[in-house]
C-alpha cells in the first residue's frame, strides 16, 4: 500500500464520489474511498495491511490522526484504486476524524471482540460516522481479533450488525481469516452502487 504525505492542512484533493459514479468504464479505473473506523486498538490498520501487504504486524502501533494509503485492484471487471482512509480510534482524535468522513463510499467499522468495551465503544464510531456525512454507504461490521479469547459472542455482533444494517464478518487480521472477504464485499458493494 503506497502513502502519501498529508499536506499542510491535512487534505488530499480527490474527485468527489458523483464525479466517479458518472464514469464508470471496465476499462478505466475508478477511485473509490473506503474509510475504516473504530475504537482504539481494534486493529483496523492491521485488517487493511493484512488485505494489502498480506502480512501481520504483531507490535501495536496506535495510528496518529489518519493514515492513506492507495490499492490498485480489480471488481467485477472493473479496475479500481482503493483509497483506504484508516481513521485513529484515539479520542485525542475526533477533530480530526471528522475531517475524512466527506465522500466516503465504504465503510469498515471494526471492534475487538476480546475486548467487552470495545464492543460497547462501537456504536458511538458509528454515530459519529453518520453524524459527518456518511449516511447512506455499503458498510461491514468486522469482530476483529477472532483468534483470541472472546468477551463479545457472534451474536451479540451480528444483532448490532443487522440494526445497523451492516453485513457481518468475524475477522482475524493476526491469521487472515475472512480478511480479504470483508474488503471484496465492500468493494464489490461500492461498485454496484456506482453503477445504479
Amino acid at each position: 500500500m503506497a502513502r502519501r504525505p498529508r499536506g499542510g492542512d491535512g487534505a488530499v484533493k480527490r474527485s468527489s464520489a458523483s464525479a466517479a459514479s458518472s464514469s464508470v468504464q471496465p476499462d478505466k479505473p475508478v477511485r473509490i474511498k473506503i474509510t475504516s473506523v473504530g475504537p482504539q486498538a481494534s486493529g483496523k490498520s492491521c485488517l487493511i495491511k493484512r488485505f494489502c501487504e498480506s502480512r501481520f504486524v504483531s507490535k501495536y502501533i496506535s495510528t496518529i490522526g489518519v493514515d492513506y494509503g492507495v490499492k490498485p485492484h480489480t471488481v467485477e471487471g472493473q479496475q479500481v484504486r482503493v483509497n483506504f482512509w484508516d481513521l485513529s480510534g484515539h479520542p485525542d482524535f475526533f477533530e480530526v476524524r471528522n475531517e475524512f468522513y466527506k465522500d466516503t463510499q465504504g465503510l469498515v467499522l471494526v471492534y475487538d471482540a476480546s475486548d467487552a468495551n470495545s464492543f460497547e465503544d462501537v456504536a458511538a464510531y458509528l454515530q459519529e460516522a453518520r453524524k459527518f456525512g456518511v449516511k447512506s454507504v455499503p458498510g461491514v461490521l468486522c469482530a476483529n481479533k477472532v483468534d483470541l479469547r472472546r468477551q463479545v459472542s457472534e451474536d451479540e455482533g451480528r444483532e448490532f450488525a443487522a440494526a445497523h444494517g451492516f453485513e457481518y464478518f468475524e475477522t482475524s487480521a493476526a491469521s487472515g481469516a475472512n480478511v480479504t472477504e470483508v474488503f471484496e464485499h465492500v468493494f464489490s458493494a461500492v461498485v454496484k452502487s456506482m453503477r445504479t
